[in-house]
């Protein structure tokens, strides 16, 4: 799955030169974070994808679509300004987004099975200047999220609440990795 500055989204397989599906054309919002939703299988629940765009939008496919250019089915402004990313829970029914909202709603989960004018489930207003990444942490029902000043916040997302905030770096947190048992975490940052 590819995403570019100019909007594109274009999935490719191993085994072949040719793109297999254009999600997106070139003129739409620069593509922030795209990630393929990992509880996907082909006997239950069909593999999807979700792109993150820099206009605040949040658009999910279905991948095993026959067209050339399908249409997602889910397509939602997330945040007012940006979405810089944002994680499957619990299958594709929650998910979790980050970005910069003019209200400092810069952390949200949403409900994808129910209208998009009721789908946000939890706002959490943190990060000045917005929330650049964003780390599910599946065991321990935790998001981990980093800002543009360098911090970083802890959610409960069972209580939808910050369980911790402190300042890792002095600048934007850019990256973020949770190791496979859930002890620790790693901040990378832009300076």
């Amino acid at each position: 799955l590819t995403g570019a500055q100019d909007g594109s989204v274009r999935m490719f397989e191993w085994t072949r030169p040719q793109q297999l599906v254009c999600f997106r054309q070139a003129g739409n919002a620069r593509v922030t974070r795209m990630y393929f939703n990992s509880q996907g299988n082909k006997a239950i629940h069909p593999l999807q994808c979700g792109v993150a765009d820099g206009e605040g939008f949040l658009s999910i496919w279905q991948v095993n679509q026959t067209t050339s250019n399908p249409k997602p089915y889910l397509s939602w402004q997330c945040h007012s300004k940006t979405t810089s990313d944002f994680a499957f829970i619990t299958s594709s029914s929650l998910v979790a987004t980050s970005g910069q909202s003019n209200d400092n709603r810069n952390v949200c989960l949403w409900d994808t099975l129910v209208s998009s004018g009721n789908s946000l489930i939890h706002a959490f207003t943190c990060h000045d200047h917005g929330a650049t990444v964003l780390q599910y942490a599946p065991k321990h029902q935790l998001l981990i999220s980093g800002g543009r000043k360098g911090y970083i916040c802890i959610f409960d997302i069972r209580q939808r609440q910050i369980l911790y905030t402190f300042q890792a770096h002095e600048s934007a947190v850019k990256a973020l990795a949770l190791d496979p048992s859930e002890d620790y975490f790693v901040t990378g940052s832009a300076e």
